[in-house]
């Protein structure tokens, strides 16, 4: 029997599945974290809160720096004949963060909506998919080597060996991962690309070849902007050092005698974690669970874990509701502006 309901063949689309699926996890993920504040106590956990108290404000600014910092990162990137400006770059660094925190989707979809944000400022469309492509490289690359720092760190403590073996295992997978993503971006991924999508499509020539072309063209001019390169992985860089200020300073207002190198192994390892979770929204849970699992390293209990997890959660929220606002308001004006051209053309 045939059926019509929500789960027949017909509704189960692979990009409705994908959809339904990241919702599933964001719903699952936010259980997480409610649980895991029962599990340690939630009057624990609002004490904690109510501890670190000024040092949340302080908390909100330097993310805030950080965001901006990095935006600052992504406008290096661009050659200079063609470069948006530094204020264009910010504004849309905040929103690819808030859509990335904020929105069910993966840790990757604020990328895309970063990319199309850029596009409706007036750049091509190859040329801001290329350098969101390029800036999320750099700042994974950089990502790993700010975890490499915090293995040395830790194996510097003589402290746990299971951990350190499990975010070494992460790294090993990742560093080859990344060389490939780096490949794919290449020439030789292009030609490799094109003989993918030629297959796929058998002769059809009518295959956009020309777009792939445009992407792979604005690729090798952000490249060759090697001083943009290198001035852009130097800010995603110190930037990653942003959250450990963040780490250091909640424990230390929670009362903690917390030293600056482990607030070093605590974040870095935590955003290896994070990335390591790129697939679930916000890193729902997999932030609260890894916070817990390393805070523990020095004493901190399950409690503050997860109280200077929500606290890092509320910048994500201060500045990324307000980019998300002005993100569907620059939506609604170009929806608006093609309405009247219609118009126009018809009058």
């Amino acid at each position: 029997m045939r059926s019509n309901g929500l789960w027949s063949k017909r509704n189960l689309k692979p990009a409705a599945l994908r959809r339904w699926a990241v919702k599933i996890v964001w719903i699952g993920g936010g259980a997480a974290i409610v649980a895991l504040i029962f599990w340690t106590g939630a009057g624990s956990v609002r004490l904690a809160i109510e501890t670190a108290g000024w040092a949340v404000g302080v908390v909100l600014l330097i993310r805030g720096a950080a965001v901006a910092a990095s935006g600052l990162g992504w406008f290096a990137l661009f050659p200079s004949a063609v470069r948006p400006t530094a204020l264009t770059c910010v504004l849309i660094r905040f929103l690819r963060e808030g859509a990335n925190s904020l929105l069910p989707m993966t840790q990757v979809g604020g990328e895309v909506i970063g990319a199309r944000a850029l596009t409706l400022r007036g750049l091509p469309a190859s040329l801001s998919a290329a350098s969101i492509i390029v800036d999320v490289l750099l700042q994974a690359v950089t990502q790993l080597l700010f975890a490499v720092v915090g293995v040395v760190t830790l194996a510097k403590m003589d402290r746990a060996s299971d951990i350190r073996g499990v975010v070494t295992l992460i790294i090993a997978v990742g560093a080859p991962a990344l060389l490939g993503f780096y490949f794919v971006q290449r020439p030789e991924g292009q030609r490799a690309l094109k003989m993918l999508a030629t297959r796929v499509v058998g002769e059809r020539q009518w295959l956009p070849f020309g777009a792939i072309d445009a992407l792979y063209s604005r690729l090798a001019s952000i490249y060759a902007n090697r001083l943009g390169i290198c001035v852009a992985g130097s800010i995603h860089m110190t930037v990653w050092f942003f959250g450990v200020f963040e780490v250091w300073l909640l424990m230390c207002a929670m009362g903690f005698q917390a030293k600056f190198s482990w607030a070093v192994v605590i974040e870095s390892l935590l955003q290896a974690i994070r990335g390591a979770a790129f697939a679930m929204p916000a890193a729902l849970g997999a932030q609260e669970g890894g916070l817990i699992a390393l805070c523990a390293l020095f004493g901190v209990p399950a409690s503050a874990a997860i109280a200077i997890s929500l606290i890092k959660r509320v910048p994500d929220v201060v500045w990324g509701a307000p980019s998300l606002l002005g993100w569907q308001m620059l939506e609604g004006s170009m929806l608006l502006a093609g309405e009247d051209a219609g118009r126009s053309r018809k009058t």
